[in-house]
């Protein structure tokens, strides 16, 4: 089987701009000064093109020049690869500068409807060119999203629990702690008192999130170490869920924190829960395998800054 031979041409820039140059100028001595060269420089950067391709482009006489039906054929695709070129590095400058770009997030709903508006009004202000793409999803699949590259970057609770991450490929980074509270109905007996324990309000039918969610994982685990067992009346996907199910009256739960804005405008009443303290700790999730681009470490930056400055801690 007969294959045909490849043949590698190096071309520079600086030849293609000459040539262009002298077309366009139709004269050596003008598109020198174009170019900021000498016209030795130009005519040896036209005659090592020439030699590099095979053949003439250009036929010169001693007043003025003519293309060769090869030069005429070739001027086009010069200028359609200068144009390409410029345009590459023009698009990357923009990004750079972060006059563009697109920035893919992904961000558990409680911190979606809480906290990060506020983080990309103030990123919108100052790059409103940015495209931002926003995953509300639950705390797992942020996880799942980060690994998997969906996304560059996810806001989630620690899924290492202050341990290394799962084949150590995902970097967390806090922002801040989140102390759960517990969720009551309209006109619960407990709403009677400033603060609650775990075990006051296990008397009650409990809602809880389904496994394998993070936050079931922590309230089990931290009731378990005070000898609390939880027997959940009903199981959710969702906290907006837990919220209007508790606003009906169908029983209590224990949420972030962050979400009390959540449960309050779905109807619910929450309770600092001080037995036990419940803490998880929120954070950025990136992938160590994959650099962040200019735009989303941008967007990372405004998210820790405003938690270090308490601008988005409101909740």
């Amino acid at each position: 089987m007969n294959r045909q031979k490849v043949i590698t041409i190096n071309v520079t820039l600086k030849q293609l701009r000459a040539f262009v140059a002298v077309v366009q100028s139709r004269s050596f001595a003008e598109a020198a000064v174009v170019l900021h060269l000498s016209q030795p420089a130009l005519s040896s950067a036209i005659q090592v093109l020439e030699s590099t391709v095979g053949g003439l482009l250009l036929v010169r006489t001693t007043r003025t020049f003519a293309l060769t039906p090869e030069g005429e054929s070739f001027y086009p695709v010069a200028l359609r690869l200068l144009a390409d070129w410029d345009g590459a590095l023009n698009d990357l400058h923009k990004r750079f500068a972060l006059r563009e770009g697109k920035i893919s997030i992904a961000a558990m709903p409680s911190f979606a409807s809480n906290q990060l508006p506020i983080a990309i009004r103030n990123f919108k202000n100052n790059y409103p060119e940015v495209q931002i793409t926003l995953n509300d999803v639950i705390a797992e699949e942020v996880v799942a999203m980060v690994r998997s590259g969906r996304v560059e970057l996810g806001i989630s609770f620690d899924p290492g629990d202050g341990k290394r991450l799962g084949n150590e490929d995902l970097i967390f980074t806090p922002l801040f702690d989140d102390c759960f509270v517990a969720v009551l109905p309209p006109e619960h007996a407990l709403l009677k008192q400033t603060q609650l324990s775990a075990e006051e309000l296990l008397e009650f039918d409990f809602i809880s999130l389904q496994a394998p969610s993070v936050v079931r994982k922590v309230i089990f685990r931290e009731c378990a170490s005070q000898g609390l067992s939880i027997l959940p009346a009903y199981e959710t996907h969702q906290l907006a869920t837990i919220g209007r199910m508790v606003a009906n009256g169908l029983g209590v739960s224990v949420v972030p924190s962050l979400c009390q804005k959540q449960m309050h405008e779905l109807g619910a009443h929450c309770r600092p829960l001080l037995k036990p303290i419940i803490r998880q700790q929120v954070g950025l999730i990136t992938h160590r395998n994959y650099p962040l681009s200019v735009a989303c470490q941008a967007m990372a930056n405004i998210l820790q800054e405003s938690f270090a400055e308490g601008v988005a801690s409101a909740y």
